[in-house]
């Protein structure tokens, strides 16, 4: 089974570095207009809640059936979400927080350890449903946040959490055949459904 594991697209925080996280920050026009349909429809893409991916997924994919799963929303970066990291320099929270690798609680927020964990066991779980029914694909529409954790924790090659966010609009293609024995999944190919490139 191949899983395609992709991010939303451009939306105005992106453009300047915001943390929007659990903000339902929309794609904005340049976001849109940069999307290209996939070229083929699965029967079902599973997103995340946040517009971003939703409106994403309609563009991408406008015949497939979306389904909403909130678990595969974005870390909750609490108190940083809305601002940069510019903003932030001096702000004694963010320093302390980016002085641990960014692994503690962002205040009124989450760990990365606990969006980790959250994320991963909602992917799990489809991916486990799509292997039991005998599904050819699993497609997941979701965040740069989703991307990381989950190949981090199952994808081969091994990268470290950091090198694992695409390009908005694009993504991950694995192959799923090795999950039962091994849990890992073998990084098979990357996708761009953005006007400008295709891979």
């Amino acid at each position: 089974m191949k899983v395609y594991l992709l991010r939303h697209g451009l939306t105005a925080y992106n453009a300047v570095k915001k943390y929007q996280g659990t903000r339902d920050i929309p794609l904005c026009p340049e976001g849109r207009a940069a999307l290209r349909c996939a070229g083929w429809d699965p029967e079902t893409v599973y997103v995340s809640p946040l517009s971003r991916a939703v409106d994403t997924a309609r563009v991408l994919f406008p015949n497939s059936q979306l389904v909403p799963v909130p678990d595969l929303r974005e870390m909750c970066f609490g108190i940083f979400e809305g601002r940069n990291y510019i903003e932030m320099e001096r702000d004694p929270d963010y320093i302390a927080w980016v002085g641990e690798d960014c692994r503690g609680r962002c205040p009124g927020g989450e760990s990365r350890d606990e969006f980790s964990d959250r994320t991963c066991a909602a992917f799990v779980q489809l991916l486990e449903e799509a292997l039991a029914a005998g599904k050819s694909e699993l497609v997941i529409l979701a965040h740069g946040g989703t991307q990381m954790a989950v190949m981090e924790r199952y994808a081969e090659p091994r990268r470290d959490y950091y090198e694992w966010c695409s390009g908005n609009g694009a993504g991950y293609v694995l192959d799923a055949d090795d999950w039962a024995a091994r849990r890992t999944l073998r990084l098979v190919g990357e996708v761009c459904y953005t006007k400008e490139e295709t891979r």
